[in-house]
């Protein structure tokens, strides 16, 4: 690990105001940051501590929309009864998260400003039309995500809490790593006041959304509309785990599953 500053902010005007004068990072719950430090693969000079920021955390509902503060862990989200209540793919999905010591730490906002492309909460977020809270402004799921590990945030920007529409019908089905329960392939579908929505995580260098399965269900809300469309393979990921073809064969299975799953 490279020598580092650490500092524990008292509050978020605080965070906000050190990593625009250091250029460093903030921390959430570390899941992803420390161990991309602890291999020497991210250098940030100076860390944030944001884990004492009482505003950050918290779930609760109001009228057809959940919101949920930026450092409630995984671990929360999976037992709240408000989220199972309201939203119960996305309980589920963060049930589903690493290990009981990940979900433990990990917050739901440091997995959406690491925008990891094997997450699962940035497939629930652009499947569920979220919208992400920050120190400055809100950002709709569509316009959030960039590309791998890239989001929309600006260096001193810093997410607050993170607000999801209640759905009709939702559910989250993933292949996963069976060392580091990250996604091969995941796929989120929402039945959603403005339409169809089917997120895709795992399969490519970023998170997306399936247009060709969206337009398939919205159809025919059926397994059988979503196993039907065939995936192209040209812009998805090939590694050892997994080719391309492979992992669009995957999707349309995953996505099957997921609207089954819905009810």
């Amino acid at each position: 690990m490279y020598a580092i500053e650490y500092q524990r902010a008292k509050s978020i005007a605080e965070a906000a105001a050190a990593l625009a004068r250091t250029g460093g990072k903030a921390l959430a719950g570390g899941q992803s940051l420390v161990g991309a430090m602890k291999l020497r693969l991210a250098n940030p000079g100076t860390v944030v501590d944001l884990s004492g920021l009482a505003e950050l955390k918290g779930i609760k509902k109001e009228g057809d929309a959940l919101t949920i503060g930026a450092l409630t862990t995984h671990a929360e989200v999976a037992a709240s009864a408000v989220v199972r209540q309201a939203i119960p793919a996305l309980a589920a999905l963060a049930e589903g998260i690493g290990d009981r010591q990940v979900r433990n730490r990990g917050t739901i906002g440091g997995s959406l400003a690491n925008n990891d492309p094997a997450a699962d909460y940035p497939a629930a977020v652009l499947a569920l039309n979220a919208t992400v809270l920050t120190n400055k402004r809100k950002i709709a799921a569509d316009d959030f995500f960039k590309g791998m590990y890239e989001t929309a945030l600006a260096a001193d920007e810093i997410i607050t809490a993170v607000t999801f529409p209640v759905p009709k019908k939702a559910a989250y089905v993933k292949f996963p790593n069976p060392a580091s329960r990250f996604a091969l392939v995941g796929v989120f579908v929402a039945q959603t006041g403005a339409g169809v929505r089917v997120a895709v995580t795992g399969a490519a260098p970023h998170v997306h959304r399936s247009s060709a399965i969206e337009a398939a269900l919205a159809k025919s809300f059926t397994a059988d509309a979503a196993k039907a469309v065939k995936i192209p393979p040209d812009s998805l990921n090939t590694d050892l785990h997994g080719s391309a073809e492979y992992r669009a064969h995957l999707v349309s299975v995953l996505a099957a599953r997921a609207v089954t799953a819905a009810g």
